[in-house]
């Protein structure tokens, strides 16, 4: 019978390598909980028309890469493949705005597009995102990318720069939309298929072509910045001040234009030069135009999004896999030693220690290399002897010191003990 395996583009994040994500994550909800940021939730799949207004239809994220279908009531239904326009359904739905106010939300989880898979993107991917709704100052701009850059350099990544641009105000962009086309159209027959049809529908995202020749013909094309009002460039270069105060340096790159209508003035990717062509690590703009454009009130908003399994491979790259987090492993043969050893375990794991049991009754040399495998940093041994006379053998696996202790004297100081382990695991 054939096996059935996982399906292409989706992978399985097997225990082996959990401790990478588990350690992002952590890091994560303890800089975005000091930074006064609340988790939501938001279901996995939304109303296509959500995404449909929310990313734009002319975008290639609506227009090639979502799984829609029809559920059993006949509705169209979409995996979500970003989390922004789930996020603003929940605030507008909720009445978040309504309580006045600054909303500082985060969210983390599972979004689908299909693309074609490599190192870092999947099908089924894991993004984590932040959405401050609710302020137009500059210093709303400055703080998530303070943010993002904190979590990023915690989680122990270098090299990494940030990439950064303004898109001004809706009228600076209809300028500019109309000066691209402009420029562009004498060329259209030498631009790639894709870039051909964005043209007339979406022209900003032409500057995100990967073709060569497109690329070449985009080097003598006109700059976002030529098109700022004063107010924009003033907002603009507010920001750059705030971020030099927090130390924050930065690449100005006018060709990062997000090519979505709801976007205005900061735009900004943070990139690793560890990746190789899928550099960037984290995303984010402001989108003052989203709320209302999806029904809402008017209401300026910025946030951004990081690629978890990127995020993975660069620590990887950087790091050996993390260490077993296992405390005390242990050992039984004999009936009644099996008995006391599962009784033992509990109370260990009760009194907050990480502590595994055999439960293979194998000979004891068999379960000494099982817990020589286990990186955990103490050995408890439980046999005949240790049962009738209720202590333990407690050995120190990375020394192979060894004494016999009473059961009921382990955890009379479970402070003293964590130390124990503490010192004898570094």
């Amino acid at each position: 019978m054939t096996s059935i395996q996982a399906i292409r583009g989706t992978r399985d994040i097997l225990p082996s390598e959990i401790g990478n994500w588990q350690m992002i994550e952590s890091v994560a909800r303890q800089i975005l909980g000091c930074a006064a940021y609340q988790e939501i939730r938001t279901p996995i799949f939304e109303q296509t028309s959500l995404f449909e207004r929310g990313i734009g239809e002319a975008t290639d994220v609506v227009g090639k890469e979502m799984y829609t279908f029809n559920d059993r009531g006949d509705r169209s239904l979409t995996l979500r493949p970003e989390g922004t326009a789930g996020v603003v359904r929940s605030y507008i739905e909720h009445g978040l705005h309504a309580q006045g106010g600054v909303q500082r939300l985060w969210y983390t989880g599972a979004m689908f597009r299909y693309e074609r898979p490599q190192a870092g993107r999947q099908r089924q991917f894991h993004q984590l995102g932040v959405e401050l709704l609710g302020s137009s100052d500059g210093r709303a701009d400055a703080e998530v990318i303070a943010i993002a850059t904190q979590i990023l350099q915690t989680i122990g990544l270098k090299d990494l720069s940030l990439h950064l641009n303004s898109i001004g105000d809706a009228s600076d962009r209809q300028h500019y939309r109309e000066a691209l086309v402009a420029y562009l159209t004498p060329f259209k027959e030498q631009l790639d298929p894709d870039s051909q049809t964005r043209l007339t529908r979406n022209p900003l995202r032409i500057l995100d072509s990967k073709d060569a020749n497109t690329q070449a013909i985009l080097g003598n094309a006109p700059s976002i910045l030529e098109y700022l009002s004063p107010a924009s460039q003033t907002r603009f270069d507010a920001l750059l001040a705030l971020l030099a105060d927090l130390g924050i340096s930065s690449t100005l790159n006018s060709r990062l234009v997000r090519g979505l209508d709801y976007y205005t003035h900061t735009v900004f990717e943070i990139q690793s030069a560890d990746l190789g062509a899928q550099a960037t690590v984290c995303a984010g703009g402001r989108y003052d135009g989203l709320i209302p454009q999806l029904g809402g009130p008017e209401t300026p908003a910025i946030g951004w999004a990081m690629g978890l399994e990127r995020l993975v491979i660069l620590l990887q790259h950087l790091q050996a896999s993390p260490p077993s987090s296992v405390d005390f492993y242990v050992v039984s043969r004999g009936e009644a030693a099996e008995a006391q050893a599962l009784k033992l375990a509990q109370s260990l794991r009760q009194a907050g220690f990480k502590t595994e049991l055999d439960l293979s009754r194998s000979a004891f040399g068999k379960q000494f290399k099982r817990a020589d495998r286990s990186g955990a940093t103490a050995c408890l041994i439980l046999g005949d002897a240790e049962a009738e006379s209720k202590t333990v053998q407690l050995k120190w696996l990375n020394s192979g010191e060894q004494s016999a202790i009473a059961q009921a004297d382990l955890l009379a100081n479970p402070q003293q003990l964590r130390q124990q382990l503490t010192q004898r695991s570094t």
